[in-house]
């Protein structure tokens, strides 16, 4: 129940966001967040009725590709809802409900001391070299540069 209630916050939240930040009004974009709202449910009961132990995002991206799948019915209608979305008005107050959660295990946090902002550093620029190299490759073999 906390889950669904979670996503029922942040979706009000990306809601208010998208049409404050971005003026989408909030009756265009409300089955966008709506439809997000359902495969994500979607995908963490499937995770849940699983006999293995997999990850929630794995399925969540499964069935939100399945959806905007070309032979699925009602594709169309979903991936127009969907982008009618900023990805920053979503993001938003996901990363804030993270940051939050990660403030009830600050004295675990602080137990990793220097060696996270190491680590971190060199995640970040791994995804970022990585993230640009393919990105690159990508734009050679299409012709664009």
């Amino acid at each position: 129940m906390n889950q669904i209630l979670t996503i029922l916050i942040i979706g009000a939240i990306s809601l208010i966001g998208n049409w404050i930040g971005y003026g989408v009004p909030i009756m265009e974009s409300l089955p966008g967040i709506v439809l997000l709202a359902v495969i994500t449910l979607i995908g963490m009961g499937f995770t849940k009725i699983l006999p293995f132990k997999s990850p929630v995002i794995v399925w969540i991206s499964l069935f939100a590709m399945l959806a905007t799948s070309p032979f699925f019915p009602g594709s169309e209608y979903t991936a127009a809802s969907i982008a009618k979305i900023n990805l920053l008005a979503l993001a938003t107050p996901i990363l804030a409900y993270a940051g939050l959660s990660l403030g009830k295990d600050i004295h675990l946090f602080k137990q990793l001391s220097w060696r996270i902002v190491v680590v971190s550093l060199v995640v970040f620029t791994g995804t970022f070299l990585f993230a640009t190299l393919f990105a690159e490759i990508v734009f050679k073999i299409q012709g664009k540069f």
